[in-house]
């Protein structure tokens, strides 16, 4: 055995060093993880004899060499199961299958999504573009970013979008939170109920038609019977109802047997799971903000109610996403974007003019930021229209709540002291002291 052979390399390489307890420790650890490994990716261990996983490519025409490459499992040539004594089943060899597949980061081919690990972007792996489909990277240079360069590889273009990561994660981790809340348990208790509702009337509706189609074989059958042999014509024609009876009634039965395995049925929680699941929802929130969960669990966790983030950018101010959740359900919603300047805000224009015209009346500058906030405006770097923000607008455009704040620096019919000395070609330090 390849075990045993292993284990007897470690004793003898280890026994005149190490202590013998140590040895035994060392050894079944070893022995422990090369079962774990081959677990994972040999299909004796489900039972099942394969063959055909692996195909010889040559790349280079003009080279001998070749170059094994493993196929897929719906690609392997032969396969019979049940052949060996199984440590598991096929079902679990199919799901560890699938799960290594899902942990390698095959981002050129958006067939996996990676293991999650300890960057910043909460999203990494399951956010994709929604300009072009393809899953975006995630770009530390300058800040976190989502970026789309599946076409630019490809083809050479531009890049096809370039997002920041921290407000999309925000308003999705806001999403996550709030499934997490005993609201949402209510309403997948309504789910199971309507569920159940509906898979009892469909059963109940098959009963009664299986039911219809054997009375009506049951009552085909006796007149047929009770007919009197010598009026041939009825006799055939009851025979012929009967049988057709008969086969409308088979072809419900095998209809019914043909449909296979029932969908999976949501299963109505336990007073615990909802007891849980509610502490969860009250706790997580606070544990999440205290930083007392790593950037992995944090990933693994938004991986468990979330299958994709599809993200698109609408203007320079605002990116829509769409939440793909486990099970299919969508949620769709706008997130606003910091940038850089104001001219590049959605209705900067109205909102300026809305600043001069409210300054021009008397009202103060805090009072014209609530107001703009409240029409769902806001700052280029913040969610609200911050005070600072109406005031250099006021300020651009001369406007001054107080007179000895400053001065407009244009006066028809007067010039200020630089001004002044520019026309004369003077200093103007000697003007300030002639003043």
């Amino acid at each position: 055995m390849p075990g045993a052979l292993l284990y007897s390399s470690l004793s003898m390489y280890f026994f005149l060093s190490t202590p013998l307890f140590l040895l035994h420790s060392i050894a079944v650890g070893f022995l422990t993880g090369c079962l774990l490994c081959i677990s994972l990716r040999n299909s004796w261990d489900a039972g099942a004899f394969v063959y055909g996983k692996t195909r010889s490519i040559r790349k280079d025409p003009t080279s001998p060499h070749t170059q094994e490459v493993r196929l897929p499992m719906d690609q392997w040539k032969i396969r019979v199961q049940d052949v060996y004594p199984a440590y598991i089943s096929w079902e679990t060899f199919e799901q560890i299958q699938q799960m290594l597949a899902d942990n390698y980061a095959a981002y050129d081919r958006n067939k996996s999504r990676g293991v999650p690990r300890d960057g910043a972007a909460l999203l990494h792996g399951i956010v994709y573009c929604g300009a072009c489909g393809h899953k975006m990277m995630v770009q530390y240079k300058h800040g976190t970013r989502y970026l789309c360069n599946a076409l630019r590889q490809q083809y050479h273009v531009p890049v096809c979008q370039c997002i920041p990561a921290d407000s999309v994660d925000q308003y999705v981790v806001e999403l996550f939170f709030q499934a997490l809340s005993p609201v949402e348990l209510d309403v997948y208790a309504a789910a199971v109920a309507t569920q159940q509702a509906t898979t009892q009337q469909i059963t109940h509706t098959h009963q009664q038609h299986l039911e219809r189609l054997r009375y009506e074989a049951a009552l085909a059958q006796r007149q047929f019977t009770r007919v009197d042999p010598d009026n041939r014509l009825v006799a055939a024609e009851l025979e012929k109802r009967w049988e057709g009876a008969l086969a409308d009634l088979k072809g419900a039965e095998e209809a019914q047997a043909s449909q296979g395995p029932a969908p999976t049925r949501l299963q109505a929680l336990s007073s615990e799971l909802q007891t849980a699941f509610q502490a969860i929802g009250h706790h997580l929130p606070m544990v999440w903000q205290q930083g007392s969960i790593s950037q992995q669990h944090k990933k693994a966790l938004l991986r468990a109610l979330i299958d994709k983030v599809v993200v698109h950018r609408l203007a320079r101010d605002r990116v829509q996403a769409r939440i793909v959740w486990k099970g299919g359900e969508t949620t769709t919603l706008s997130i606003p974007l910091s940038v850089g300047a104001l001219k590049d805000l959605a209705g900067a224009e109205t909102m300026e003019h809305i600043i001069l015209q409210r300054s021009a009346a008397g009202v103060l500058d805090e009072t014209v930021a609530q107001e703009l906030t409240k029409l769902g405006y806001r700052s280029p770097l913040s969610q609200i229209v911050l005070p600072s923000t109406v005031k250099i607008i006021r300020l651009k455009h001369g406007q001054f709540q107080k007179r000895s704040q400053s001065h407009p620096r244009q006066i028809e019919g007067a010039l200020t002291i630089p001004q002044l000395a520019k026309a004369l070609d003077m200093d103007p330090h000697w003007i300030d002291d002639r003043i």
